[in-house]
């Protein structure tokens, strides 16, 4: 059964017999990236310490970003010709071979290549999942599973940070990526059976990557081209004076260059409807997930916080997300997609306002956590409106190409953001310093006022 065959306007339960095997098979795979990511984020403070690779703490989780670009042009293009079912069982399988080489990593070098490989499955597991959606679901019924996926991050959220933090101390910080690819084949286990049912896609057309834009290959090419923009632009973090300056310029204009034919006509200048609302995506995951890459780093090296401590304010973060998302599904229709964007990025801003202001006065480090609370309820009121409008505006067999764009806006937007933090942290200072961790919260204050600016446009 197709998403034509279900009544226009009436909803379908997520675990009706049409739709049981993909909700099941879908929301496991987005527990299996939400305990990775925040299990993660809460150890990679140790890691970096352990393989002396403070230099490179910012590119473990840019490079990652940086490679998901590649992998969602990839998968984007493949899904269009094929379905979502193939891309979606390769990336899984690519994303646990990251985990095992991070996991294994003598030095902190090979555990950036190990987070790269983990990008390039992540991105087309992202990608195809969207694409999932679109194929499986009724329009009707599009909020209601996107809101599920953000929902998915609750467990996780609950015990990844917590966990992550116990296994670090206990068993040491590798179990931690090695763990997570139990969690992976448990996933699988349960998709393959739902994805032998997936319908193919809907008027499939050979020639539909290259529908907003250059040909696949093309397309791919320009991915690996913004991937080796964001490198070069962390890299530049190693060189000094004026060299580091012209670098991180160059690198930034590359990315912004090659990235341009990957999204909408319109994107980067903002224009009014649908490239706003990806160019907004961007920026709010900017905005996001520098601060995120920090949050660890600052409440362990400035408050004396215990790794698992520090995790849980990432708990928070994932039950205020998850909470907001629910929110507006149970809304639905009654809030319109432009005011839960406009609302979600004016949260998003204080709540990295009061960050700013709690690290800049060294008020107590459990406030953060209220902070980090009311920037997540503005990302998961934000995400699956932007997910849920850009599938009303596309046509069926553009829909992996669009889906793609969201999510190379949104990796582009987090992963240079964290890149520039990176630079604006190691030239103000180290760890030991409070004006670095502040330095890192204003680039993305002034993200997220941009970002507010720009849903207005949406």
């Amino acid at each position: 059964m197709t998403t034509e065959d279900l009544a226009g306007d009436r909803t379908t339960p997520l675990l009706d017999p049409v739709y049981r095997g993909a909700t099941v098979g879908a929301v496991a795979l987005v527990f299996l990236a939400a305990f990775e990511a925040l299990a993660v984020a809460t150890v990679m403070p140790t890691v970096a310490a352990d393989l002396d690779g403070r230099d490179l703490f910012a590119v473990a989780f840019s490079a990652t970003l940086a490679a998901s670009v590649v992998g969602m042009v990839a998968a984007g293009s493949w899904a269009d010709r094929r379905g979502a079912v193939r891309p979606l069982l390769a990336s899984v399988a690519l994303f646990a071979v990251g985990l095992v080489a991070a996991g294994l990593a003598p030095t902190m070098t090979w555990l950036v290549l190990g987070r790269f490989a983990q990008g390039l499955g992540l991105g087309g597991l992202i990608v195809s999942l969207y694409v999932l959606v679109a194929q499986v679901y009724a329009q009707v019924d599009r909020p209601r599973i996107l809101g599920l996926f953000a929902a998915a991050w609750v467990l996780p959220g609950l015990v990844g940070p917590f966990l992550a933090g116990v296994v670090a101390d206990t068993l040491g910080w590798r179990w931690v990526f090695l763990g997570v690819v139990l969690v992976a084949a448990a996933a699988l286990s349960l998709l393959v059976p739902t994805l032998r049912h997936v319908p193919p896609p809907e008027a499939a057309d050979p020639d539909a990557a290259a529908v907003a834009g250059p040909g696949g290959t093309g397309r791919l090419l320009l991915a690996v081209a913004v991937a080796t923009a964001v490198v070069a632009l962390n890299l530049a973090g190693s060189l000094s004076g004026v060299l580091r300056a012209v670098t991180a310029l160059v690198a930034v204009a590359a990315a912004l260059v090659a990235v341009r034919p990957l999204l909408p006509r319109g994107t980067l200048r903002a224009a009014r409807g649908l490239p706003s609302v990806i160019g907004l995506r961007g920026l709010v995951a900017g905005a996001f997930f520098a601060s995120e890459s920090y949050l660890p780093y600052l409440l362990q090296e400035q408050y004396d916080a215990a790794t698992w401590v520090s995790g849980l304010v990432l708990t928070v973060a994932t039950l205020s997300w998850a909470a907001a998302s629910q929110v507006q599904g149970r809304l639905g229709e009654r809030l319109p997609d432009e005011a839960a964007l406009r609302i979600g990025s004016v949260l998003l801003a204080v709540g990295v306002a009061m960050i700013l202001v709690i690290a800049t006065l060294a008020l107590p480090g459990l406030l953060v956590g209220a902070g980090w609370l009311v920037a997540s309820a503005g990302m998961g009121l934000m995400f699956p409106r932007i997910t849920s409008a850009v599938l009303k505006r596309t046509a069926v067999q553009e829909r992996g190409t669009a889906t793609s764009a969201i999510t190379i806006s949104d990796s582009v937007g987090a992963a240079v953001a964290v890149a520039v933090v990176g630079l604006v942290f190691t030239a103000i200072g180290t760890a030991a310093d409070r004006g670095a961790f502040v330095g890192v919260l204003v680039v993305a204050f002034a993200v997220s006022l941009v970002a507010v600016a720009v849903s207005r446009r949406a």
